[in-house]
């Protein structure tokens, strides 16, 4: 290969990025694998508690446990990342999703899904934590936003393929109607299928784990510096160019070297370095404004709203095509506005849409539910009604424009280099117990209160988002990964300049 780096065209693209592409697209399969998982345990859940004969708080908890399985697996992965390297860590993440899968298409009783579901959980937080670390190490820094933002738009694929795959397999359970407690192949029910198709997206990640290269900046770190320079030269189009960036992540090595009683999370605030807490709060906040609500629950609103539960799918369908359309929007975007702009946009956007929701349901009533006798439904009068479903959709616009994919980008760019890893796994699993907290709290407060106090509340984590994103989220739009210490100790001064 020459030399000679390949002239970009004139929109600033090297003709080399197609490997980085490709690279990024190989390392985000895993977010495809959390995205599938989240959506098609919602197609299974009915059916495995009538046949398991589960009360609504167990039913619940086998649902839930996964999101427990993504916190420990996100804080082992970035910890593992370290010491076997990252494409290694994505085989294990790909090989625990896909045993998991068969086995809980084959479980027992309900205590033994539980446990695969749990498996499945530490599969796909390892995945999460690796997908946004590679990306960030690989990527050229011209195009790593929109790279790392392919980590949310594999997410969103994923939900919208276990919907689509969801449905086919309870369509085609014989009889009348979809029910996915209806049986197959083989004699196993189609829920139980619904959880062995995963299998497809686990091997295809495994395998693509196999295949891409190992991190640079990991191959720097254990001496393998020949092997650095060959992935670089990929995807810079130059190995003078890989030889130059090659020796920068040298120096940080060097300099973390001198360092060496740094290379740690632990700080003086709260027991943990300042950067880690903004990673940390990055990933509640994006759980906090409640979006999984309205994908797990979307269908109070839309019943409130006055369609039947027998829709579920088509307005399902709607939220997810959206939320890919609004991912797609963000990746365009990204490299050219920032990371801030579109955050504190997004939070402005979601905390308006949020508390119209929260207002129009303080108009709603209980009615019979004609589809259940003896059931009460919520119902939303008059254009109320159309209100917050307009306001639901614009809501899902401007996450899926801002917080949804770029809380990956910044946990994959923030992070020193000497803590990404360990710190990303951090931030991740805060993530994921966040989610959790959220999945497990809507039922209640809606029981309680109304959708109205939820809604509010998670309005409110949407107003503190701005706050927090204006006051301690640094742009990281255009840095190399190796500069960004200096770019945070630049900004800190100007910060303090009278």
């Amino acid at each position: 290969m020459s030399s000679a780096a390949a002239a970009p065209d004139r929109a600033g693209r090297s003709p080399y990025h197609g490997k980085a592409v490709g690279l990024a697209v190989a390392a985000a399969v895993g977010g495809f694998l959390f995205g599938f998982d989240s959506s098609v345990i919602n197609g299974a859940v009915k059916a495995f508690t009538e046949q398991f004969e589960l009360s609504d708080a167990l039913s619940g908890f086998a649902v839930a446990v996964a999101l427990l399985g993504c916190a420990l697996g996100a804080w082992l992965g970035g910890r593992l990342a370290d010491r076997w390297g990252r494409t290694r860590v994505m085989f294990l993440g790909a090989v625990l999703f896909f045993v998991s899968s068969i086995l809980s298409g084959i479980a027992f009783g309900v205590w033994d899904l539980i446990l695969w579901r749990f498996m499945a959980g530490l599969g796909i937080g390892i995945a999460s934590v690796i997908a946004p670390a590679y990306i960030a190490e690989i990527a050229p820094a011209a195009i790593r936003g929109r790279l790392g933002s392919l980590q949310q738009l594999a997410i969103v694929l994923g939900i919208f393929a276990a919907l689509l795959a969801d449905q086919v397999l309870a369509v085609a359970t014989p009889g009348e109607g979809a029910d996915a407690s209806g049986e197959l192949w083989f004699g196993l029910e189609a829920w139980r299928w619904m959880f062995m198709v995963a299998v497809i997206p686990a091997t295809v990640y495994g395998i693509l784990a196999l295949r891409i290269p190992e991190s640079p900046r990991y191959l720097v770190a254990k001496g393998r510096r020949d092997e650095a320079v060959d992935v670089l030269t990929q995807v810079l189009g130059s190995r003078d160019a890989a030889q130059e960036r090659v020796g920068e992540i040298e120096n940080t090595i060097r300099a973390d070297a001198e360092l060496a009683s740094q290379a740690t999370l632990r700080g003086p605030r709260f027991g943990l370095l300042p950067v880690v807490w903004v990673g940390i709060l990055l990933s509640v906040f994006q759980q906090f404004v409640g979006i999984n609500v309205i994908f797990y629950y979307s269908n109070t609103l839309w019943q409130a709203v006055g369609f039947a539960e027998s829709d579920s799918f088509t307005y399902s369908t709607i939220t997810a095509v959206t939320n890919v359309v609004v991912t797609l929007v963000a990746i365009a975007l990204v490299d050219k506005v920032g990371r801030r702009p579109m955050l504190l946009a997004g939070s402005a956007g979601m905390a308006l849409c949020l508390g119209v929701m929260a207002l129009a349901f303080t108009q709603s009533t209980e009615v019979p539910d004609p589809a259940n006798a003896g059931e009460m439904m919520t119902q939303l009068p008059g254009g109320w009604g159309t209100t917050a479903l307009i306001a639901a959709n614009l809501f899902v616009v401007f996450f899926g424009a801002s917080w949804g994919p770029l809380v990956w980008v910044l946990l994959g760019e923030m992070f020193p280099n000497r803590i990404r890893a360990a710190a990303l796994g951090v931030a991740a699993a805060a993530q994921w117990v966040a989610n959790f907290l959220i999945t497990i709290s809507f039922p209640p407060l809606l029981g309680a209160f109304g959708a109205t106090v939820p809604y509010l509340m998670y309005a409110v984590f949407a107003v503190l988002s701005f706050f927090f994103t204006l006051w301690k989220v640094p742009e990281t739009k255009g840095v190399e990964l190796e500069d960004m210490e200096s770019v945070k100790v630049s900004r800190r001064m100007r910060e303090s300049t009278p």
